[in-house]
């Protein structure tokens, strides 16, 4: 009894204390489910900036969409796409969270590097820049700092003009108290993991060009900082009346979640429909509701929540980090030997149905309760 009262008091004191919005937990419960083999973890490069070996496993010559997508029809009308796999997210992966970018503090040299990166994903995939340029720069920030943001138009001539954000940050710590020798604060499960299943679903969009509705794909910085990135972009864009339909945020999707039966769960399930017409396009249960980010107010905690406040339409997060799969939170133990390829290459190809379905559906179907 005495030890649970102290895990109790811990998880608050953890949830509550942070400055950051971030999910904010380190508590473990050790794991004992058999692990399948097929999922480990895949080390692809000794030099993880080898970037152009990098683009040589995730983009090819031809249109990746055409050569490389697979679609299935199942019984109950939602479809699964074989887009991508372990290897090509693995490869983003270990050059997002490689030790060369030391951690991605927002006003590094490292998260510059992962911001060329990433705007070298959406210039070979046809994610056009939905600024002048790609780079949303923060003006309030003590460095500089900017959010990445791109665009690929929707094909119907009426529901382009609204717009769907699909979002996550980038940025992490940088360098923090040395444990073992070790002061980089890699953070592959927060948030590389994140910005994984977002360029990957951008490598989709930009060159399959399904959607209906615009599709803006936007990879915020200083979200440790207090979700800074975020805020400066929606006040940005609430001041230009962008016509937002909503936002679906992608945080911390590294490991699989344990014993549930749903791919994912999603903050502020209870406020609004977005978990019903997610899991109407997807073959099984890809939102759920998970107590523990209810009981934390998770909704307020990450990227979502800025949009949330400026446009007040369906904002809101999915995640797979449930308070008991992942133990080295704002730690230097974030390595991308904790990831699982597998599952976030999972994640991407049914996140492809449910998106195309909302931005495709004749009217808008997501709603706050």
């Amino acid at each position: 009894m005495k030890n649970r009262i102290l895990t109790l008091l811990l998880l608050s004191a953890i949830a509550y204390g942070c400055g950051s919005s971030q999910i904010d937990e380190s508590v473990i419960l050790n794991r004992k489910e058999p692990v399948d083999d097929s999922y480990k973890p895949i080390k692809l490069y000794k030099k993880p900036s080898d970037i152009e070996g990098i683009d040589s496993i995730v983009n090819s010559k031809k249109n990746p969409f055409r050569n490389g997508a697979k679609e299935s029809q199942w019984s109950n009308g939602a479809k699964t796409i074989q887009f991508t796999n372990p290897k090509k997210v693995g490869a983003i992966m270990d050059f997002l969270a490689s030790d060369e970018l030391q951690g991605r503090d927002t006003g590094s040299e490292g998260i510059e590097k992962a911001a060329d990166f990433i705007e070298g994903i959406f210039v070979k995939n046809g994610v056009k820049p939905y600024f002048e340029g790609y780079r949303d720069m923060i003006s309030d920030y003590e460095k500089p700092a900017f959010n990445v943001v791109g665009v690929v138009e929707g094909n119907d001539p009426k529901l382009k003009k609204e717009y769907i954000i699909i979002g996550a940050h980038y940025d992490h710590l940088g360098l923090v108290e040395a444990e073992n020798g070790d002061e980089i604060a890699n953070g592959a499960n927060d948030n590389a993991s994140g910005t994984t299943t977002v360029l990957e679903l951008a490598r989709y969009f930009g060159n399959s060009k399904s959607n209906k509705r615009s599709l803006i794909f936007a990879l915020f910085s200083a979200e440790e900082k207090g979700l800074i990135g975020s805020k400066h972009l929606a006040e940005k864009l609430k001041e230009q009346n962008l016509n937002l339909y909503t936002v679906l945020n992608y945080e911390m999707d590294g490991v699989p979640l344990v014993g549930k039966e749903y791919l994912m769960y999603l903050t502020g399930y209870e406020m609004s429909n977005l978990a019903e017409v997610a899991n109407s396009y997807s073959d099984g249960t890809y939102a759920g509701y998970l107590p523990k980010a209810k009981e934390f107010n998770l909704f307020k905690r990450s990227d979502n929540y800025s949009f949330h406040e400026a446009f007040n339409v369906p904002s809101q997060t999915f995640s797979t980090f449930d308070f008991t799969n992942f133990e080295y939170y704002h730690k230097v133990g974030d390595e991308t030997s904790e990831m699982d390829y597998g599952h976030m290459a999972n994640i991407v190809n049914k996140s492809i149905p449910v998106i195309e379905g909302i931005a495709n559906a004749s009217s808008k179907e997501i709603k706050y309760n």
